[in-house]
């Protein structure tokens, strides 16, 4: 049987190692047992070599173990940094993405409000000029009255016309705007766009009943530009409520109904 040379170099080392450590304490042996201790047998040689060759190969083995667990360990230390970095990604695209709504509310918001300002101003722009000019309104209307209630000449009846005429052209401008007048002669009393001015006694008409109209309002949309100057009646009959008729109505019916069979029976 061959033995390899490297596995009998290997064992006759080993044993020159061990004959080298022990203690001068041992010189007593004898050159006989130093030699059979040099002397090995060829199972000997062969277990050396199958020693060595396993304990090679267990080195090798856990070496490859170090290395293949350094890389996992690397792997999964760069995947945590890849997974955190897409988180923070992920992040920063999330915030990026609500900041573009709140600026998209805040631009709509804006965008409205001012829409809604710039109305707001137009309309007070128009209600004040409105208001400055009923003052030349009533002139003229007080002016074309009078004038009408003259004998007057064919001349000046038709300069009359033409006044008349620029009054009408200046309501229609008004009515463009939105602006209607309050005339409420023989209408209900209403405290919100009436201002009274007097009291008439008149016991033909429904209490608190607007008698004359001294000076005329006006209102913009819903806001009243100026109150109506009134006088208002007293001494009359209450006014019924818009829905008393029709319940009245329908109780009388009901008690029709009921006293109809009473008087079948008498």
């Amino acid at each position: 049987m061959k033995i390899p040379v490297e596995a009998a170099d290997e064992a006759t080392d080993a044993a020159q190692t061990n004959e080298d450590v022990k203690p001068e304490a041992d010189g007593a042996q004898t050159v006989e047992q130093a030699e059979k201790e040099q002397t090995m047998t060829e199972e000997e040689m062969v277990e050396a070599a199958i020693r060595a060759g396993e304990e090679a190969a267990d080195n090798d083995f856990k070496l490859k173990c170090e290395q293949a667990e350094q890389k996992l360990a690397d792997a999964q230390r760069e995947l945590a940094e890849a997974k955190e970095a897409k988180e923070a990604a992920e992040s920063r695209a999330h915030d990026a993405v609500d900041r573009m709504a709140r600026l998209q509310a805040d631009w709509e918001n804006f965008r409205r409000r001012t829409a809604q300002e710039r109305l707001a101003e137009q309309s007070r722009a128009t209600e004040k000029l409105v208001t400055a000019l009923l003052p030349v309104l009533d002139d003229m209307e007080r002016a074309i009255d009078h004038a009408r209630s003259q004998e007057m000449d064919e001349a000046f009846s038709q300069f009359v016309d033409g006044v008349e005429a620029v009054h009408t052209k200046m309501l229609d401008v008004f009515s463009h705007e939105g602006v209607e007048a309050i005339d409420p002669k023989g209408e209900p009393f209403n405290p919100l766009e009436h201002q009274a001015v007097g009291r008439v006694e008149d016991a033909d008409q429904y209490d608190e009943t607007v008698n004359d109209v001294y000076q005329k309002g006006y209102r913009m949309a819903d806001r009243v530009l100026r109150s109506a100057m009134v006088t208002v009646t007293y001494g009359g009959a209450k006014r019924p409520a818009e829905d008393a008729e029709p319940k009245d109505a329908a109780e009388d019916a009901d008690a029709s109904a009921e006293d109809a069979p009473e008087a079948t029976e008498a």
